[in-house]
């Protein structure tokens, strides 16, 4: 038995990025930085676990997350 795949796409535009939002993020997670280490295995780790349904879900609760939390 198949399981069916949840169709994340489709619907309004909820969340919007810039460009160098973008730019700025994949500069963090790419630099030779502790953080950026952290990132990769951190996405590394997502990436084995998680189908890719999954890892949008996961996304898209984080990037929630971020956006009702406050500033660190």
């Amino acid at each position: 038995m198949s399981i069916r795949p949840i169709d994340l796409t489709g619907g309004k535009s909820v969340y919007c990025f810039n460009e160098s939002q973008l730019n700025r993020a994949f500069d963090l997670a790419k630099g030779p930085t502790e953080e950026g280490e952290r990132i990769r295995a951190e996405v590394a780790r997502v990436e084995a676990s998680l189908n890719r349904n999954e890892r949008a879900a996961l996304a898209f609760v984080l990037i929630d997350h971020l956006n009702k939390s406050a500033d660190d």
